[in-house]
């Protein structure tokens, strides 16, 4: 299974969400062709309700522990309640690698 897999698949065992998106933004790093080092996580679930910002990059991290620790260099998290959710224009933009 791809790290992408594997992290889609945690997130939604652990967060029940209502959206996730789960990109691999490795290709804008430089990495080898084929990277699976750098991810952007857009992930909508009730159970951010009553949770600071936070609290729910710490809970996502955690879920990914294990995936951070052995490969993923960079994870870009977008954790929204439902009600933020529907209120966002856009996903704020992932920067361009200075590096």
């Amino acid at each position: 299974m791809s790290v992408e897999q594997v992290i889609t698949q945690k997130l939604n065992q652990s967060f029940s969400p209502i959206h996730l998106d789960v990109l691999n933004e490795s290709n804008r790093h430089h990495v080898p062709p084929n990277s699976e080092t750098h991810f952007k996580v857009v992930v909508v679930s009730d159970e951010f309700e009553s949770q600071r910002l936070i609290s729910r990059h710490r809970a996502v991290n955690g879920v990914l522990a294990e995936e951070l620790a052995n490969g993923v260099h960079a994870l870009s998290i977008n954790a929204y309640t439902k009600e933020e959710w529907q209120a966002l224009e856009a996903v704020p933009k992932t920067p361009n690698c200075k590096g």
